[in-house]
């Protein structure tokens, strides 16, 4: 959530950047400006309210103290009166206070000024790309050949067990799973990440911590009796870990990472390619999450981009990593680079990460502060994340790139952590 003072104090920078996203938010901004105007106006009648009433009761109590009591009534019918207006412009103070903030929520995140404008993933920006695609003397089979192949993953016993995008990972195939997690942690161990094991059901404060809520509950699945979401991302409790809290600034940057199963209903998807591990409602992921000093985070990025394409580079996978244009951003985020994989038995490439500076976005709903050195006031932090990395389509990359005609190779990163060396 923007906070009202960067909005009142740059309306124009806003309306313009926003148009990257593809949306006009004038009519929001000035909207914001008027029920300030109107909120200042009813502070300073509340504030007039409460002298008059404290004037009044140091006039009463004067007159106690004379004994003039018959002098007193009129008084206290003035208060009673001055009482009554007083709540009543406190009722009308806390209501356009909150209609403010509900105009405040529609407002996304100010995109980076390298963001590009665009609409559609075609017009991301490709900034970098690494290793070889693979070519093969045979027919390259896609991920859900080989797993039915080579028993190693079962989507119709998905189906029946729960429905549609929850598949079954069998014998190899689970343990090639549980490899890649403990890599991946490894890993993130090496680079500075201090793990944490988290739950994967949050409350709606959470959800309204990192952005999900008021804007994605539909893509949630939602336990109503308790009020509870399954979370869509690690990110979700990883990053509420700091909700009210007030970090030390010698800590930065503070670098958290955790396992999680996530969940998403993936509304509206039907009819995109959902074959086999391409997009699915339960997944497992690894998340990296940064809490950062403001003068800092734009530095984090780019680490934390550093980071994933090492992992990637690690794995022997071809990627390309592109930063998102206005109408591909989330809304949380004021840039987005997201990494893809090229998939060689489908012939095309693959998400397989997003890493995001969301800056004070998030941090403004967490309350998540720092004490500023240098102004000895509490300041909001900056908060990042990134996919580090998700398993579906990096086991359907690498089951299809690293296929051979008797079999699957695995990269030798993964060997230690296998008691096999190939399916």
């Amino acid at each position: 959530m923007l906070t009202k003072d960067f909005i009142l104090k740059n309306q124009d920078l806003i309306i313009e950047r926003e148009k990257v996203r593809n949306i006009d938010v004038t009519d929001i901004i000035r909207d914001i400006e008027s029920m300030n105007e109107e909120r200042k106006s009813l502070g300073s009648s509340q504030n007039e309210l409460r002298e008059k009433q404290n004037t009044i009761a140091k006039q009463i109590g004067e007159l106690v103290k004379a004994k003039k009591f018959d002098e007193i009534a009129p008084l206290k019918e003035a208060a009673s009166d001055n009482k009554a207006k007083t709540k009543e412009v406190e009722e009308k103070f806390a209501d356009i206070d909150a209609k403010m903030h509900e105009k405040i929520l529609l407002l996304p995140n100010v995109p980076n000024e390298l963001v590009p404008a665009g609409k559609t993933d075609e017009d991301n920006v490709e900034v970098s790309n690494g290793g070889e695609i693979p070519t093969f003397d045979f027919e390259a089979l896609p991920h859900w050949e080989l797993a039915k192949k080579h028993n190693l993953i079962d989507f119709e016993l998905g189906v029946k067990i729960t429905g549609a995008g929850f598949p079954v990972y069998i014998d190899k195939g689970a343990k090639l799973q549980r490899a890649i997690i403990n890599f991946l942690l490894n890993e993130g161990e090496k680079a500075g990440y201090k793990e944490h094991q988290v739950p994967i059901l949050v409350n709606e404060d959470s959800g309204y911590g990192t952005g999900q809520i008021p804007d994605k509950e539909g893509q949630m699945y939602h336990a109503t009796e308790d009020n509870l979401y399954l979370i869509p991302t690690a990110e979700v409790p990883l990053t509420n870990i700091f909700r009210d809290v007030i970090v030390d600034e010698k800590d930065f940057p503070i670098k958290i990472t955790g396992y999680t199963p996530s969940f998403r209903r993936e509304a509206g998807s039907y009819g995109k390619d959902v074959k086999g591990l391409n997009r699915l409602h339960q997944f497992d992921k690894v998340e990296i999450v940064e809490v950062s000093h403001p003068n800092e985070s734009d530095k984090r990025l780019d680490d934390m981009v550093s980071y994933v394409e090492s992992l990637l580079t690690k794995l022997g996978l071809p990627y390309r990593i592109v930063r998102l244009c206005g109408g591909d951003l989330g809304f949380t985020s004021t840039m987005t680079y997201d990494f893809e994989i090229y998939s060689a038995g489908q012939g095309r490439w693959l998400e397989v990460s997003s890493v995001s500076n969301f800056k004070t976005f998030q941090a403004n709903r967490l309350k998540l502060r720092y004490k500023d050195s240098e102004t000895g006031k509490n300041t909001l932090a900056h908060t990042l994340n990134g996919s580090a990395l998700a398993l579906p389509r990096l086991v359907a990359t690498l089951l299809e790139n690293y296929q051979t005609v008797d079999g699957i190779e695995l990269p030798e990163c993964l060997k230690p952590y296998l008691s096999f060396d190939k399916i």
